[in-house]
């Protein structure tokens, strides 16, 4: 094992005994701090050294000082996202934006000390300026203003992000006539603001750090479903920053929907061994673990990410022939559902029902298409039945939604049921034009005899009668800037809307739309893309493909 390195905290600082630049020390041990706090995810931001390094004449150059002292001390320290690569490997050109993290082989080496002295978890906090764990240190806390002191135009902005990001219009506020429409009066007739507006105008106006932190919350949430993971982790930092040392009310929920949402964005990097150990983490510590058997929201957060990553396992287990691990895991996600949906109905909060319920008929709709046994699955029966059954759950989404008056839901459940309506169309890579149109999926007026009850939900401009006008009249909403949709659905419009397209005979709008998607996706996330992979663009025919390359 290679030699350890000795960092001497107390003035003078020193590395190995030699005296370093207190820049290059506070960030190394930062490095070592994280290895420590978060073991999955080890990362130093860029906005943490701002708050500390402020005598530097600028971060670039502190950043650029460190970099050269990690040189000396023969210590690889990584930058991006994904802390498992080799940080040899990596563009300098990001180094100063980090996030930063020692690499894995580094992180036993670090020994901190006080005066020739083993340093202990306070010290290092100290050093570092940290606060220590508020339940644990005896550190007073910080005195807060009380509520009755708050402007109350903090709690009308506030609560109108809330609704907005409710009713999903998280970038687009909700014009006069839509307001009107929907029974929602303003003074002096003004739209009604979007999710990010309302709550940029609530931030402006608090006063405590109870008021931020609420606020600092609630664009983490929006951000992550608009599918913007570093304005996600922003939002989570200054969270964090707020909480500090602060006796804020809510405060163990904060701190367990921040480990939540921590968690969301491991898994939609699809770190899913991550995204489990944080909350494995939050379920197995007070008071995390009582929130996540009591509140209704944070069982409900808890448990539909559990399952959806528990789904994911499966549906991986079943791709290498592992069908009892499959249909064990299968069986996890659907109890975690359960549970979800339990959590959703005991709040009286639409929206998460209408999240949970979508997903469990997405989630019964892949295990029956990768042929998993549990105790759940339909015996020997029709892929027309297992789609129907799907179905339903996706219309019991859609029915909740617009019960909520969201007139802007998700555009997911439409690409999910696109995605099951094509299910049971196969064909030979690049078909041929007749190959690719003598398959027979589901169309939208058969797609209202499958949900039953919910038919009614799939009626009305955003549902015509066909799958390439349905991607089509969202994608018209998206260019209209009636809807601010992430890239990842927008991605998902443009394959379906090509496929569809193409298979109603219409080569020209298909090889837009193949267009489209392919430069899309070369601004998509490197873990969103690997749906988009050949194998499925492989699925559109021939002569879209051919038309899309020569124009």
């Amino acid at each position: 094992m290679p030699a350890p390195v000795v960092v001497e905290l107390s003035a003078p600082q020193s590395v190995n005994g030699t005296r370093a630049a207190y820049q290059s020390v506070w960030l190394l041990v930062r490095l070592h701090h994280a290895t420590l706090e978060s073991p999955q995810r080890p990362l130093v931001y860029a906005d943490d050294l701002r708050e500390r390094m402020s005598n530097a004449r600028t971060l670039r150059m502190a950043i650029g000082r460190a970099f050269q002292d990690f040189g000396r001390w023969q210590l690889q320290v990584g930058w991006g996202e994904d802390a498992s690569r080799d940080p040899r490997f990596l563009n300098l050109e990001g180094r100063s934006q980090g996030p930063f993290w020692l690499a894995a082989h580094e992180r036993q080496r670090i020994v901190c000390q006080v005066s020739g002295a083993a340093a202990s978890a306070d010290e290092i906090a100290a050093f570092l300026g940290l606060d220590r764990d508020r339940r644990g240190s005896g550190k007073a806390a910080t005195p807060q203003r009380m509520v009755t002191q708050t402007d109350l135009s903090f709690w009308r902005h506030f609560v109108d992000g809330k609704q907005a990001l409710r009713e999903g219009r998280l970038l687009t506020p909700l014009a006069r006539d839509e307001a009107a429409a929907a029974g929602i009066g303003r003074n002096g007739g003004h739209d009604v603001p979007a999710a990010l507006t309302a709550f940029r105008a609530a931030r402006r106006l608090a006063a405590s750090e109870f008021e931020h932190a609420f606020v600092a919350l609630n664009e983490a949430l929006l951000w992550r479903r608009l599918g913007d993971r570093a304005q996600t982790r922003k939002m989570l930092r200054a969270l964090k920053r707020r909480r500090r040392g602060h006796a804020i009310a809510g405060n163990d929920y904060l701190d367990a929907m921040e480990g939540i949402v921590a968690a969301w964005c491991a898994y939609d990097e699809r770190d899913l061994r991550g995204a489990l150990a944080l909350l494995q983490a939050l379920a197995q510590n007070a008071p995390g673990a009582t929130l996540v058997q009591v509140h209704p929201h944070v069982r409900f957060e808890w448990h539909n990410l559990a399952a959806l990553i528990q789904r994911s396992h499966a549906l991986s287990a079943a791709a290498t022939n592992d069908a009892t691990a499959a249909g064990t895991l299968a069986e996890q996600a659907v109890a975690h559902f359960e549970q979800a949906l339990a959590a959703a109905f005991e709040s009286n909060v639409s929206d998460a029902a209408q999240h949970v319920a979508a997903n469990i008929g997405m989630a019964l709709w892949l295990f029956g298409e990768a042929g998993i046994a549990w105790s759940g699955a339909l015996p020997s029966v029709s892929s027309e039945r297992e789609a129907e059954r799907a179905i339903q759950w996706i219309g019991l989404s859609e029915w909740l939604g617009r019960g909520a008056g969201n007139r802007h839901p998700s555009a997911w459940n439409a690409i999910y049921l696109m995605r099951i309506a094509r299910g049971a169309c196969h064909t030979a890579p690049r078909p041929t034009l007749a190959e690719f149109q003598a398959t027979a999926p589901i169309g939208v007026a058969a797609l209202r005899h499958l949900a039953g009850p919910f038919a009614k939900a799939f009626t009305g401009p955003a549902w015509p009668d066909t799958w390439h006008e349905v991607a089509g009249w969202r994608l018209a909403e998206s260019q209209r800037g009636e809807r601010k949709y992430p890239l990842l659905q927008q991605s998902s419009l443009w394959f379906e809307q090509a496929w569809y397209s193409a298979h109603a005979g219409q080569l020209a709008p298909a090889a837009r739309a193949l267009r489209a998607l392919r430069e899309g996706l070369r601004q998509l996330a490197v873990s969103d893309r690997q749906y988009f992979g050949k194998p499925l663009l492989d699925a559109l025919p021939e002569p879209v493909h051919r038309l899309a390359h020569d124009d």
